[in-house]
């Protein structure tokens, strides 16, 4: 490791391990995480125990592990918050490669290896694991499962991510690349992780992801609804800097109210009109609404420029609903048998659903091109 007033050594690596209040496991974890690495991992390291505020015996215990090992030293992070903790030891840093992991180790140490790899060959400037791809193996709660999935569709549909799991707490990165995305990054809490990544995928960095195996600690301190309404309103405030404040609160009560708007024509002119005529009147009614809605509360549509990529953009969503709900129809015509209204009802509006993830998709894919075999998001 490097020491104060030494040259810092070449390929090192600082895995910071951001904690609070984890005396009954970060002995056992520090010494398990320190024999793996120097039995498995290639590279030189330093292990950063960044405290954020312990009121427990930590500290104490993470200051007699700096004394005690040569490669494990202990901060004490004037911000709170577990993202506040990594940033602070990634900023503080001067090693090659900057990386982080839980302190419950939850992660399989045996892919830590190829994460910075892929980082440390200049192959990728970011590695992240992943428990949603191939060779991945997950044992959680439902309720976590279900929450986490929900904010990363969240994330790729509304914020076009192309990343598939922003929160899973294992990522490497080149330091001179992180640093400067470091300092947009605002959240010091759990949505610190999304919302680095969704600023690196903007400015064109390299995001390799890895396969992991991951046990979830059922002691973990995680409080995941509070945490998910938290990652919720911080999703908003990224989104409207990404936007120009287009997603704001209001807009995401525009795009329901719309959303809704639809639904209530739909059942009511399917009553009086074809199946066809009732679904492509509800949809233009829709889309008009919304487009004078966001008109007159501005929502930062500002400049002629801006106004047609997105009015170019609202007639794309209509176009694709208005064929793939059409499509539907057809179907369900085609079967010719009685089908109930909520059956017609759900198939319909299922198919404006899957619209509307596809536009996402497409909007998402503008900025680069996915490599699916090495999972490298390039510009």
């Amino acid at each position: 490791m490097a020491r104060e007033g030494t040259r810092p050594l070449a390929n090192l690596t600082e895995i910071a391990i951001p904690i609070h209040n984890e005396e009954k496991v970060l002995v056992a974890s520090i010494h398990r995480l320190r024999r793996h690495l120097q039995k498995h991992f290639p590279y030189p390291f330093v292990i950063t125990i960044a405290d954020n505020g312990s009121t427990d015996r930590s500290w104490e215990l993470a200051t007699q592990l700096a004394g005690e090992l040569p490669d494990v030293r202990a901060i004490r992070v004037p911000v709170k918050g577990r993202g506040g903790a990594i940033r602070y030891a990634w900023t503080h840093s001067e090693a090659t490669v900057v990386a982080y992991m839980d302190v419950d180790l939850s992660i399989d140490l045996d892919a830590f290896a190829p994460l910075v790899a892929a980082v440390m060959s200049g192959h990728s400037d970011i590695a992240i694991g992943t428990r949603y791809a191939q060779g991945s193996f997950v044992a959680r709660s439902a309720k976590r499962a279900f929450f986490s999935r929900a904010l990363n569709s969240l994330l790729r549909n509304v914020l076009g991510a192309r990343f598939s799991d922003a929160m899973c707490g294992f990522k490497a990165a080149r330091r001179e690349s992180i640093q400067p995305i470091l300092r947009m990054v605002t959240d010091n809490r759990w949505f610190f992780d999304p919302e680095m990544l969704l600023y690196a995928q903007r400015s064109g960095l390299r995001i390799h992801e890895v396969p992991v195996v991951c046990i979830d600690d059922p002691d973990s301190s995680v409080h995941v609804i509070r945490d998910a309404a938290d990652d919720l309103r911080a999703m908003v405030g990224v989104a409207r800097r990404l936007t120009g404040g287009l997603a704001s609160p209001w807009f995401v009560a525009v795009w329901m109210l719309c959303t809704a708007l639809y639904a209530v024509l739909y059942v009511a002119l399917d009553r009086v009109l074809p199946m066809w005529w009732a679904n492509a009147l509800a949809l233009v009614v829709a889309v008009l609404a919304n487009t004078a809605a966001l008109r007159t509360f501005s929502f930062g549509v500002r400049g002629a420029a801006r106004a047609i990529r997105y009015q170019l953009a609202t007639w794309l969503d209509f176009a694709l609903r208005l064929v793939l709900s059409s499509m539907a129809i057809t179907a369900l015509f085609l079967i010719g048998a009685s089908i109930p209204a909520p059956v017609e009802a759900a198939v319909v509006f299922g198919s404006i659903a899957i619209a509307s993830w596809l536009l996402s998709r497409l909007l998402s894919r503008r900025g680069g091109t996915v490599e699916p075999s090495y999972g490298v998001h390039r510009r």
